[in-house]
């Protein structure tokens, strides 16, 4: 009969949740440098009215074209990857945190465990020259997975409910922002008075843009349904875009490419101060 473990399994424990916090902390890095040049992007975009891609491809083909571009490719897929096993370790042994271990909240890490292992896998067939894998149009993207799922018997219903999820979770992503939910996952206690107020700063406004893109993309996702149209269906790229049609113009485009900006710095902040 044992009565605990042995030293040497408590050591591998520690060894394993020791790479798991190194992988979630690079993985806030790489989310952080895309969310910084899809912003950095979408700001040109709404100054010039450039014709370049606000979203993952777009920033994808940024990287490609510096020095030392496909280096840091793979260092973004793998930092991407590093997310992944993060949330998976959530999944399956709960998350930190007193509520890390409800059912809601592991369910919750799976889905995102399945999001950024397919961003990893996107952006690392990229960076061995599967130009086509993580630098398509999200725009296109979006349409022909509306057109299929509307060939489907009650198809616009699939959409539809698609199209609420994206739309809940902008909805959801924004309102957290707002109420600085986000404060409940950092070492709050052990920041600085300047380092708390970066995090209120770019965790408020960036929560707030990235909801609001979220959103867009569930909006156009609905009017697709509705009208049975996988034309009216968007991407990132044009649902920020969209933000240019609104009374105020390219100035609320402007606006929330900065809000995305902003978020890659949170991003960048979790990195450091995110309890994981």
């Amino acid at each position: 009969m044992t009565t605990g473990a042995s030293p040497t399994t408590v050591a591998r424990r520690v060894d394993r949740a020791k790479v798991v916090r190194a992988a979630a902390r690079a993985g806030f890095v790489a989310r952080g440098v895309l969310y910084l040049l899809v912003g950095a992007l979408a700001v040109r975009i709404g100054l010039t009215g450039t014709s370049e891609q606000a979203d993952r491809g777009g920033a994808l083909a940024e990287v490609v074209s510096t020095p030392f571009g496909v280096v840091l490719l793979w260092a973004l897929g793998v930092g991407l990857a590093g997310m992944a096993l993060w949330r998976l370790s959530e999944a399956l042994f709960g998350g930190a945190g007193p509520k890390g271990d409800q059912p809601g909240k592991r369910a919750l890490s799976g889905a995102r465990f399945v999001f950024y292992a397919v961003s990893s896998f996107l952006v690392l067939a990229f960076a061995v020259g599967d130009r086509g894998s993580g630098a398509g149009s999200t725009d296109r993207q979006s349409q022909d997975l509306t057109s299929r799922l509307l060939s489907l018997p009650g198809g616009p219903w699939w959409v539809g409910a698609a199209a609420a999820g994206f739309l809940g979770a902008g909805l959801w992503i924004a309102g957290r922002a707002v109420l600085r939910k986000y404060r409940e996952h950092l070492e709050w206690q052990r920041m600085s008075t300047v380092q708390r107020r970066f995090m209120d700063v770019t965790g408020t406004a960036g929560g707030v843009a990235r909801g609001l893109v979220f959103g867009a993309v569930g909006f156009f996702g609905l009017k697709a349904s509705i009208e049975s149209d996988p034309g009216e269906a968007k991407g990132m790229d044009d649902a920020i875009r969209s933000f240019a049609q609104a009374p105020a113009g390219p100035w609320l485009l402007v606006a929330v490419a900065v809000g995305l900006v902003l978020f890659g710095a949170f991003s960048f902040g979790q990195s450091k101060w995110r309890e994981v």
